[in-house]
């Protein structure tokens, strides 16, 4: 243990990972239930709740600035819910009002009696990770530095929180008049998610700042969300992220001598852009093919309905040919050598080796007759 708190660079990235993994699981159900822009408003609205407590106690390391800012934190959220209910503006836009405004009260509150002390907007956007591992408590023997210790009961306690009530949060973010009926207070549940994600802004801005917290806790469930369904699978997914995001944004910081934080933020976009592109069911790259093979296969029942309405006719000779195709179905010679090929490969047609002609399958007649069938009965 020893050896790893005196090794700088893995207790930044440990801090960083516990940052990301805390941040991932509270959410990935804010990104299910629509209800990450909660995330930055809460990042920037604790800043309140730390200046009222540091007013009150006069100490900038008070352990009630927890509470306040926690408590700040779900002021935000009650009070646009309440504007929300109101129907005088949308959801997101009472949001957008609420929380800018309590963070202007907490800037204009700093300017004007706590100047002097080091508590300003600034630490709570940016942080600086790098130097979070200065900031030191005694744990027996051992001195930790604050973050890591901190960060690390969040995670354990959030990590708790997700296991004990794993099924009632699935429950009440995909059912929650289901939930509701159950008896399982899914809007108690969803304060007690904000007061957890409150809880863990606070504990990652002074590391981390606001901005990355609010990245981790959006980016990776969502990155996760476009490889898998399954809930499990994107709480594991946006940990793994947020973990591999750590660890390449630290080296990669390194390298091009950049902020730690911010080039851990540009990893989890680049992530969230490759499985943008490259996800199994919802990537750009998966839906093309799908898209592609969709039409090969439009055209490939196109090609069975001509031949199949024109199997029994006196011109089957000259109609079920492939010049016929270029000529009937505006094909071109291309598109109809290419189409006849996958039917053949399908075991839909037969091809006459000499005069070319064309012949159905016994399989390649049914599907005709199954496309077929929807009209007739028009």
């Amino acid at each position: 243990m020893g050896a790893f708190l005196d090794n700088v660079d893995l207790v930044i990235i440990a801090i960083g990972a516990l940052v990301g993994i805390s941040a991932s699981l509270l959410g990935t159900f804010l990104v299910l239930r629509g209800a990450s822009l909660y995330s930055d408003a809460i990042s920037h609205s604790i800043l309140l709740g730390i200046v009222l407590v540091y007013l009150i106690s006069g100490d900038v390391h008070s352990p009630y600035q927890v509470v306040g800012a926690a408590l700040a934190g779900l002021a935000t959220v009650y009070l646009s819910e309440l504007l929300g209910a109101s129907k005088r503006v949308k959801q997101d836009a009472a949001i957008g009002l609420v929380f800018p405004a309590l963070f202007a009260l907490a800037v204009l509150l700093i300017n004007l009696y706590a100047r002097d002390v080091h508590l300003d907007e600034h630490a709570v956007l940016l942080g600086e990770l790098a130097f979070a591992w200065l900031d030191v408590v005694p744990v027996g023997s051992l001195e930790v530095p604050r973050s890591l210790l901190t960060m690390g009961i969040i995670t354990v306690v959030n990590a708790l929180f997700v296991t004990l009530f794993y099924k009632e949060l699935k429950l009440a973010v995909f059912d929650a008049g289901l939930a509701h009926a159950l008896g399982l207070k899914p809007r108690l549940l969803f304060y007690a998610l904000l007061l957890l994600t409150s809880v863990t802004a606070v504990g990652a801005f002074d590391a981390v700042g606001a901005i990355l917290f609010v990245t981790f806790v959006i980016v990776p469930p969502a990155a996760a969300y476009l490889l898998t369904d399954r809930l499990w699978l994107v709480l594991l997914g946006g940990c793994l992220i947020a973990v591999m995001s750590s660890v390449l944004g630290f080296h990669a910081a390194m390298y091009l001598d950049v902020s730690i934080g911010g080039m851990m933020a540009t990893i989890t976009g680049l992530l969230l852009a490759l499985a943008f592109l490259a996800g199994p069911r919802y990537g750009l790259i998966a839906r093309f093919l799908r898209l592609r093979q969709q039409r090969v296969q439009a055209h490939v029942r196109m090609l069975l309905v001509h031949l199949y309405t024109h199997e029994h006719e006196a011109e089957a000779e000259m109609e079920n040919v492939p010049r016929a195709l270029e000529h009937h179905l505006r094909w071109s010679p291309r598109l109809s050598r290419a189409v006849t090929a996958i039917a053949q490969q399908q075991g839909l047609i037969t091809v006459e080796p000499a005069g070319q002609r064309l012949h159905l399958t016994e399989q390649g007649r049914r599907m005709a007759q199954e496309v077929l069938e929807p009209w007739r009965r028009i």
